[in-house]
């Protein structure tokens, strides 16, 4: 299937690794011209190197997304470099798990601001496109509730609703707005193979829960959210699609 997507001008907050470095990938396969940000400037210049030898325009710089006004000039500086913006991902997460002060106040600067901060800044930009799309990364953590007390559910819960009003707020401004929640997703570095290291029995645990006998790739979200960001999804908007093997039971309407 055509995406459509080729010349199309991409933002990817966290684009580096993982579920981010996926989607980055998944979009220059595809044609479109990809701009990418992360804390560390070597693998900044390691992916944009990546991306730029599938042929396509590629450019990335370090920003810090809990500094709200560095990141909103961040992402037109991003914009003028690619010529433009069509689609606008958010996939940035403190992944905090401590209770504590602390790790709230940082789950909250970087899930809700970072997230929000990155979507006010693109969506004037995106009014501009044929094809306005943004799509933010979730969690199944948002929508069940398991293991202890943590930031990290409550600040991407706050996103669905966010993620929901603004959809229905710019859809006659012909700009899309959907979300992609995960269940466990597994790479080489994520917190899933440290668990696996460090505590062996909780990933045990874990695995045990997924009915598919196993965790999630990025290449299978990245294929999820790069879906929802093409013109091919284009009568979707304000949907939380669950990408997580079956490991959530609820009943989703």
């Amino acid at each position: 299937m055509d995406l459509k997507l080729k010349g199309k001008k991409a933002i990817v907050t966290g684009g580096t690794r993982g579920i981010g470095r996926a989607i980055a990938e998944l979009l220059a396969e595809e044609g479109a011209d990809v701009a990418i940000c992360a804390r560390n400037q070597g693998q900044i210049d390691e992916t944009v190197a990546a991306l730029a030898r599938k042929g396509v325009k590629a450019w990335g710089s370090p920003v810090d997304v809990a500094d709200t006004a560095a990141q909103r000039a961040w992402v037109a500086e991003a914009a003028e470099a690619l010529g433009g913006l069509d689609i606008f991902i958010a996939n940035v997460s403190a992944l905090a798990v401590a209770a504590d002060e602390a790790s709230w106040r940082k789950s909250f600067d970087v899930d809700v601001m970072g997230t929000v901060a990155g979507v006010e800044a693109a969506l004037p930009l995106l009014q501009k496109s044929e094809a306005g799309a943004v799509v933010i990364i979730g969690s199944v953590a948002a929508v069940e509730v398991s293991g202890p007390t943590r930031p990290y559910n409550a600040v991407k819960a706050a996103l669905v609703p966010y993620m929901k009003s603004t959809a229905q707020n710019y859809a006659r401004k012909h700009v899309r707005v959907n979300m992609v929640s995960p269940g466990t997703i597994y790479f080489k570095g994520g917190v899933w193979n440290m668990r696996e290291e460090k505590q062996p029995e909780l990933f045990k645990a874990a695995m045990a829960r997924n009915p598919t006998g196993r965790m999630g790739k990025p290449e299978e979200v990245a294929d999820a959210a790069v879906f929802l960001a093409s013109p091919r999804a284009s009568f979707i908007t304000g949907a939380n699609l669950i990408v997580d093997g079956a490991i959530t039971q609820r009943v989703q309407y």
